[in-house]
């Protein structure tokens, strides 16, 4: 029973670091697009 709970706490802690990286790169590209929008605005105007 021991042994099975370790293996179930280590991917529970795994699944929390990917949802930061994915909450990051999302955060990334979204902050690319306004970047990239925000350009455009400005070569436009």
């Amino acid at each position: 029973m021991v042994k099975n709970q370790t293996k179930m706490q280590a991917p529970r802690k795994k699944s929390k670091r990917e949802r930061r990286l994915k909450i990051i790169i999302y955060l990334m590209i979204l902050a690319m697009i306004l970047s990239t929008l925000t350009m455009g605005l400005s070569m436009f105007i």
